[in-house]
């Protein structure tokens, strides 16, 4: 991985052009994303069509990562400056916690805007005869709890383990590329799986349902697992959540289920200068249509507030973003502005 990911976040500056972004500057960023058909792929992808359509000075590039939580160790080992990254990551990163704990990070990247809020929650094959999370309790199941590398599955993980489920039954460590084929397989009695902001699954996730066999259903969640959500800090319990996306009826268990849901922002090192996130966040906002054309999952940011929702006032936010905040009126003094190598 690291050997293949020495090119991301590269960031060049072309010579003088009359950029969009005001400064006469070109700006090349590329994007860690995360594995092919993710959330943050699709929606890095989205944000750099609207980049060739909409900015003068902005091109963007997306690269396949490991996942939300191996970006930061890749940006700490200088191999991409600019990331998608969620929220409970960079917390255990700042507090030394959880993967962090045995192996910390020196550095950490600037925090930009929220592109996603990813809501997680259960789904049990028919074979399985599992219909609540009271079951998975009794062990001898094999659960998938997302791929390893990912933020969805270091909250997964922390959610699981905190509700005792986690040694009692077999994990399934695989690539969400290969998930599918495991379902299709019957392989896995029970799958954590996410969809994004209430629209649409995570495109791994449609795939598993295409290829499941219909044999999927949404099961409850026990007092439990409730109680082990609210637990876990970096997590966001959702009640009440309407299944959505599926092609198959997955409800007949129940028809609503508890999700625990996860922020994810676009996230900048200091080589990519401000010029260059101040265009990005100004494209986000002006043009959140054009990206909803690409990733019908995106956020609307028409209202420059939406960016800051998922803001941690203890993390610097990077100054194009800054720029851009104040620009909008949303910015809040108790935040913390960051520097760039410019």
């Amino acid at each position: 991985m690291k050997g293949a990911a020495t090119t991301m976040g590269v960031i060049t500056m072309a010579g003088c052009s009359s950029g969009g972004g005001g400064d006469g500057e070109n700006y090349q960023v590329t994007i860690a994303g995360t594995s092919s058909g993710s959330s943050t792929q699709q929606a890095g992808q989205a944000l750099a069509r609207a980049a060739s359509q909409h900015s003068d000075s902005l091109n963007i590039s997306v690269q396949v990562t490991d996942g939300w939580t191996a970006n930061l160790y890749e940006y700490d080992s200088d191999n991409i400056s600019a990331m998608g990254v969620d929220n409970n990551s960079l917390s255990k990163a700042m507090n030394d916690e959880g993967p962090f704990a045995e192996e910390p990070v020196d550095s950490l990247p600037m925090q930009g805007f929220v592109f996603t809020n990813l809501e997680i929650y259960w789904v049990a094959t028919e074979d399985s005869g599992i219909e609540s999370t009271a079951d998975l309790a009794e062990g001898g199941y094999t659960i998938y709890p997302i791929q390893p590398g990912f933020g969805t599955r270091l909250l997964t993980e922390e959610v699981i383990r905190e509700a005792g489920l986690w040694e009692p039954n077999e994990i399934l460590n695989v690539g969400t590329s290969d998930i599918a084929g495991a379902v299709e397989e019957g392989r896995v009695d029970a799958l954590a799986i996410y969809g994004a902001n209430g629209v649409a699954l995570s495109s791994w996730v449609q795939e598993v349902d295409v290829r499941s066999g219909g044999g999927l259903n949404v099961i409850e969640v026990d007092d439990n697992f409730e109680q082990a959500i609210d637990n876990v800090g970096g997590a966001i319990k959702k009640s009440g959540l309407e299944p959505y996306g599926w092609e198959q009826d997955v409800t007949s268990i129940t028809d609503t289920t508890t999700a625990w849901v996860l922020a994810g922002q676009w996230a900048f090192g200091p080589d990519v200068p401000a010029g260059a996130t101040q265009e990005i966040a100004r494209i986000s906002s002006e043009h959140w249509e054009s990206i909803q054309e690409s990733d019908p999952t995106a956020l609307d940011h028409s209202d420059p507030e939406s960016m800051t929702t998922a803001v941690i006032p203890e993390l610097e936010i990077h100054p194009g973003v800054a720029d851009f905040f104040e620009q909008e009126g949303v910015w809040n003094d108790e935040w913390t502005r960051g520097e760039t190598n410019e």
